[in-house]
């Protein structure tokens, strides 16, 4: 697809979308004009903003009795201290993620890059490939270059570790080492404003850095109001000067200029949202906290569905997107700023959603992008984890529907003791059923031990598919919370091209491919992009108590010069304790068709059913008559997970792949293969029987 063609693509799908983007880039140009033009806030304004005369009054009118509702302020510090010491290892997690940081030591995507304690942090350095960008004017800065990838900074340059800092000064007890927190975070904050100019760098590249920065700045800042080490003038004016300038410049760039804004320009809104209601006496704070609000009410209503799913077609993303949007709520609601009815009712429904798909375990599937973000990173957790959402949410809203699992470190820290002991009053909630969620495009079977979950919808991004896969009718099992039959995930974004569109690829999902063609085109400059051309739905979906039926369909080879149309029943015989799956084609012509089943390690073999799985395998409602003489056992040779049957003539192999359980992360992997050339109508059929 050309230049030509998928900007009509977008016209298509977008109505009128294309028209605002091109509105808000002059709109944006304007802004940024604007911005080059104003007068730079110098230490004689500041004051005179916040009603002093003097630098060394700054501190009693900013930082002395702070009693606003934020979780940050100090007067929260006991509550949160009781909650978290109700927690079992909560205390220790914390000050364990508080020494690291200031060690200077950061886990980034896998990666441990490790600096020293007062030493200086090579803010802008890629670790994997050693590339340090340079500090030159954004306008001068080549961003995308071959083998290196500018999240690996970003995820410095997002001050997070200021924050740990801050809740390590909270719940350190000894006098001295409070003292040690407060002084690293001084030291840390004044390196990245001297290494890192207003506007220079790969730090101010992405608007959503920048305001996710100032964000964990001025939160932080808060945490630390009570220091000594914090209220002296020549570290307080700097760095109130540093946040008005990151909020000036989120406003003028704000991501709003693509045909479908996404969750950039939310992390622009929050940014300005959190500085502003923190430092109201900063010049343009008023302003830039009424923009915000304005806009994360937009955004809730554009970007987030109904039903309660992110409108960005990822459901790890929908994790990064409940983060933003509650971290909003949070703040908002504590300095008494009401987001509105609607924010918070699909906010609500965004935890019963990510709820509904995850396992036992905790974890989600990784349909489509996984980009291990995060807003809140209090608890190392895996990157498919969302099981913590569903507690938070419940003590957010005293909601008992999501009233399960323990009460998580984040809920500790946004909420309190309050918090706690409204999630300890909630009647715990039911199990989780069964659900479809066809505007987010996710369709979840659950029953037996085992979580289905199905990718059938429209490309995300109302069809420009940003962080859409090739994945239509590919699906996740997980059995007793672990995952056995898996997305490959992401693998990274800009540093290999080719690696990104190959885990985008319909070959990398669990799911057919016709004639080697993808579902969708891949268009290998444009990497987040993916134009709907599948046009995925769902035909039936059925639960009950002992089967689940779903079929779904796609029309991703309707294309092909000899056309096919492909449907997929799942089956969860919730009595047999199995998955049957029925590939239904109907079209014309000779075709390749080739099924995958991609799994999370290496640990598979053939090898012959059993009559006790022949048996319960015939049983399911579909199940071929004949199978073949080998089957795929999944899951270690001691403790086994399931059994794969196939029908007779589909030929199953084991073959080398790759998988990828978070971003920058590939590990070895199994794929099983099987295949036949047909002429439809026509059927495929497989079970796995689980142990």
């Amino acid at each position: 697809m050309g230049t030509l063609g998928y900007y009509s693509t977008l016209a298509r799908l977008a109505p009128g979308g294309l028209a605002r983007g091109v509105a808000r880039r002059v709109q944006g140009v304007a802004r940024q004009a604007l911005y080059k033009r104003r007068e730079r806030l110098d230490e004689p304004r500041l004051l005179e903003a916040f009603g002093v005369s003097q630098a060394e009054e700054l501190a009693e009118r900013v930082l002395a009795a702070r009693s606003g509702g934020a979780w940050c302020e100090v007067d929260q510090r006991a509550s949160v201290l009781e909650a978290l010491a109700a927690l079992p290892g909560a205390e220790e997690r914390t000050l364990a993620r508080a020494r690291a940081a200031l060690r200077g030591q950061y886990d980034v995507f896998g990666t441990t890059m490790c600096f020293g304690e007062d030493q200086p942090v090579d803010w802008s350095r890629d670790p994997v490939s050693g590339y340090r960008y340079p500090v030159l004017p954004v306008e001068q800065l080549r961003l995308e270059r071959p083998g290196v990838d500018p999240k690996y900074p970003w995820v410095l340059g997002r001050l997070d570790c200021l924050v740990a800092l801050g809740q390590g000064y909270w719940v350190e007890r000894d006098t001295a080492g409070r003292s040690t927190f407060a002084r690293a975070f001084v030291t840390r904050t004044l390196d990245f404003l001297q290494a890192n100019p207003v506007g220079q760098g790969v730090h101010w590249t992405c608007g959503m850095e920048v305001a996710l920065r100032a964000a964990n700045l001025a939160q932080a800042l808060v945490m630390f109001s009570d220091a000594p080490e914090v209220r002296r003038p020549e570290f307080l004016v700097p760095v109130l000067e540093s946040l008005a300038e990151h909020t000036a410049w989120v406003e003028a760039h704000l991501e709003d200029k693509g045909a479908v804004p996404n969750n950039h320009l939310v992390s622009n809104h929050v940014g300005l949202l959190v500085v502003g209601l923190l430092f109201p006496e900063l010049p343009e704070a008023p302003r830039q906290v009424a923009r915000a609000v304005e806009g994360l009410r937009a955004q809730m209503a554009a970007q987030v569905h109904v039903e309660g799913t992110s409108f960005e077609g990822s459901v790890p993303y929908h994790r990064l997107s409940v983060e933003l949007f509650t971290l909003a709520w949070v703040v908002a609601r504590g300095m008494g700023v009401d987001l509105g009815a609607r924010y918070a009712t699909r906010l609500r429904r965004m935890y019963q959603a990510s709820r509904a798909w995850c396992s036992e375990q905790g974890l989600a599937p990784q349909l489509g992008d996984n980009d291990s973000g995060r807003v809140f990173p209090w608890q190392e957790r895996d990157s498919r984890d969302q099981g913590y959402l569903a507690p938070l949410g419940a003590a957010l809203f005293e909601e008992a529907s999501l009233a399960e699992g323990p009460f998580p470190d984040e809920a500790a820290w946004l909420l309190g003791l309050p918090g706690l002991e409204c999630f300890r009053a909630l009647k715990p909630a039911a199990p989780a059923r069964s659900v479809s969620f066809p505007a987010g495009g996710f369709h979840v079977l659950r029953g037996a031990g085992a979580v289905v979950t199905v990718s059938a919808g429209a490309q995300g991004q109302h069809g420009v598919g940003g962080h859409s896969h090739n994945d239509k009718l590919s699906f996740e099992l997980h059995l007793h919370g672990r995952p056995v039959i898996v997305d490959p995930g992401t693998g990274t974004y800009t540093r290999e091209p080719a690696e990104r569109n190959a885990f985008r690829s319909t070959a990398m999902h669990n799911t057919l491919e016709v004639d080697g063609v993808e579902q969708a085109p891949l268009e290998p400059g444009r990497l987040f992009a993916l134009p709907e051309a599948a046009r995925a739905r769902v035909q039936v979906f059925q639960p009950g108590a002992e089967l689940d039926r779903l079929t779904v369909r796609h029309d991703g080879y309707r294309a092909l010069s000899s056309p096919v149309g492909v449907e997929r029943t799942f089956l969860l015989d919730k009595r047999e304790r199995a998955l049957g799956v029925t590939d239904a084609l109907v079209g014309v012509g000779l075709h390749a068709v080739v099924g995958r089943i991609h799994l999370p390690n290496r640990e598979a073999r053939l090898r012959t059913a059993t009559p006790e799985e022949l048996t319960r395998a015939l049983r399911v409602p579909g199940a071929p008559r004949e199978f073949e003489a080998l089957a795929v056992e999944l899951g270690p040779a001691e403790a086994p997970e399931a059994v794969v049957l196939f029908a007779a003539g589909l030929a199953p192999r084991l073959d080398a792949s790759r998988y990828s359980p978070g971003y920058g992360q590939v590990v070895p992997a199994q794929v099983v293969v099987f295949g036949v050339r047909l002429s439809p109508p026509a059927w495929l059929r497989w079970v796995v029987v689980f142990k």
